[in-house]
């Protein structure tokens, strides 16, 4: 991925282009790492506000911002469509969910709850009463990616906030004018200033000032794992929350339902033009059905229409900007150059590239192994239930996988042994409900998101002991 602004030399400014035709669509501030200092000295100053925050007052907050989004729906998805690579009628899914995260964020305030501890199971310990609550982490700083947003950004501020936790984002700069609406929506809401921020600027220096900050606590970042990595190496002493992207795999068994499968399978494959750590990279097919089911999915990848983005008529956007499009491209070559056969897509217009899906792709290849983030699915025949685990199982990462099956029996048994955070069973991998933990094993990060379930991670148990002195003679 690659940033999109102006060269001029010494410029403040970031250009903020629309990646269908790379007109201007605004400009943002480019805050240096001393900016990003000044941000944090007012997170700073603002936690002891935020931690007193009371819960119906959070509360209150979070549905009025949610209730701002849902007025503005149509302000937010223009927004959302024209800075990214999302469809206008993806963008307005975008915009609902990110509706039901803030909501969810309201009604998880009230469910921060603590517990009795029995301090008397030791002996000696008879006058001891106690209890745990939870309170915040503190300053959370939140790293966002281009793909989604808005959704993403309100999956880490709102559990910040719903936590009493001050939180700053620096979203991608190639998007973050979604950003900066929902602090719009934030400010409309009554919060206090400095609790919630949004900083523009570059990961090499705003970025790095927020990872390595120590009055920082927490850091929550999605985006690549070559990127996530380096974060924690440079971040120190402090928690995280890392969504690190997948190659996810999909299985279609002998006895699946294609009408099913197909058209879902087909959906997971093209959704933000491939640009979805949920993307469906990989598609395993039983060898029984391999050939009806290839020639059914590629004759529907075939159909998929994709171009001007704001038509309601279209299926896919392009991709984040011309580097990305000719990466895709390049590493669809080399496939083809060491043995894959093309079976649809292979081109490339500008920032827009083909759906694409090809087969006898050699195991070890990176178009197998690690992340395309482009609209390309590869092939893979299987012929037991035992080799499609080892397959789907065979990369280093692990966030969603898809099972297509009619046997219970079946999906039970797959769905255990595959090494991932989610497997949706009659379903593509790019199925996520925001309620839902959400996160993987191996590279693919540590952590959950899901409101709740960040919650519990933007929050940590404190212990309160009690040495009752009871009179002599109490019983």
């Amino acid at each position: 991925m690659t940033a999109k602004t102006s060269t001029r030399q010494g410029d403040t400014h970031i250009s903020v282009l629309d990646p269908q035709d790379d007109s201007l669509v605004a400009e943002v501030p480019r805050h240096d790492a001393a900016g990003m200092r000044k941000a944090i000295d007012r997170a700073d100053a603002a936690r002891d506000r935020a931690r007193r925050m009371p819960v119906h007052e959070r509360m209150r907050v979070l549905y009025d911002a949610s209730d701002y989004v849902d007025r503005h729906r149509a302000e937010f998805a223009d927004t959302l469509a024209r800075e990214g690579v999302k469809t206008i009628n993806e963008a307005r899914a975008e915009v609902a969910r990110a509706v039901m995260t803030l909501r969810l964020s309201a009604e998880e305030t009230r469910r921060i709850v603590g517990n009795t501890i029995a301090f008397d199971q030791r002996p000696g310990s008879e006058n001891r009463f106690g209890y745990s609550r939870r309170i915040p982490v503190g300053l959370i700083g939140a790293i966002t990616p281009f793909n989604d947003p808005l959704n993403l950004v309100a999956h880490k501020v709102g559990p910040a906030i719903a936590g009493g936790n001050t939180v700053i984002v620096k979203p991608h700069e190639a998007t973050p004018l979604s950003a900066l609406k929902l602090l719009e929506a934030f400010e409309a809401a009554g919060i206090e200033n400095g609790i919630f921020q949004v900083v523009t600027g570059y990961g090499h220096d705003a970025g790095d000032a927020l990872a390595v900050d120590e009055r920082v606590r927490m850091i929550s970042f999605t985006g690549g794992r070559s990127t996530g990595e380096k974060i924690m190496q440079r971040a120190g002493l402090k928690k995280f929350g890392m969504e690190l992207g997948s190659n996810s795999p999909t299985i279609i068994m002998d006895d699946a339902d294609l009408e099913q499968a197909i058209p879902a399978v087909v959906g997971g494959a093209i959704a933000a033009a491939g640009q979805n750590c949920l993307h469906v990279q990989r598609l395993l097919l039983h060898e029984s059905i391999y050939e009806t089911a290839r020639d059914q999915f590629v004759a529907a990848m075939t159909r998929v229409r994709y171009g001007d983005k704001y038509s309601e008529d279209m299926d896919m956007g392009p991709l984040i900007d011309k580097a990305a499009a000719e990466r895709v491209e390049q590493s669809v070559e080399n496939a083809m150059r060491d043995g894959a056969r093309l079976l649809t897509g292979g081109q490339r217009d500008g920032n827009y590239y083909a759906p694409t899906v090809l087969e006898a792709v050699p195991a070890n290849h990176p178009m197998v192994k690690d992340e395309i983030f482009g609209p390309v699915t590869s092939l893979h025949a299987f012929a037991s239930e035992d080799e499609a685990i080892e397959i789907a199982n065979s990369v280093d990462y692990g966030l969603h996988a898809g099972v297509f099956t009619r046997d219970v029996d079946t999906a039970f048994r797959v769905a255990d042994a595959l090494e991932c955070g989610g497997v949706m069973i009659n379903d593509s991998s790019d199925y996520r409900l925001d309620a839902a933990p959400f996160g993987g094993v191996k590279g693919s990060g540590i952590g959950r998101e899901g409101v709740g379930y960040v919650l519990n991670e933007m929050t940590e148990p404190k212990v309160y002991c009690f040495n009752i002195r009871f009179p002599k003679g109490w019983t």
